[in-house]
């Protein structure tokens, strides 16, 4: 939960690499046995980095790096969580409108 998105920025202490996220996308993909389970949290909603504090992710680019995983379930706490609290299953659509929602994601290997 909320690793990934650190990785490879050099905050805390490690070397600074612009994909090392990536990377640890992979190693987390390839550890999981065939049928297991990965839940992956990240700030998710329009792409970008803040550097060297963490990346904010799109679903789609999640949904494509977990490829060719499938996606069980996602959930979204939004901007706004005060107010709706979180949504299951929420749309693609739902997280473009976030600046920085965290986005629960539930793959099946």
């Amino acid at each position: 939960m909320h690793t990934v998105e650190h990785i490879g920025l050099g905050r805390y202490g490690n070397p600074i690499d612009p994909v090392a996220d990536l990377k640890a996308m992979q190693e987390l993909k390839r550890v999981v046995a065939q049928g297991g389970n990965l839940i992956i949290v990240v700030p998710v909603g329009r792409p970008k980095m803040a550097f060297n504090a963490h990346r904010i992710y799109s679903y789609q680019q999640i949904c494509s790096y977990f490829g060719p995983f499938t996606l069980k379930e996602f959930s979204l706490v939004p901007d706004n969580y005060l107010e709706t609290g979180m949504i299951i299953n929420a749309s693609q659509i739902d997280v473009d409108q976030q600046d920085w929602g965290c986005g629960c994601f539930w793959f099946v290997k």
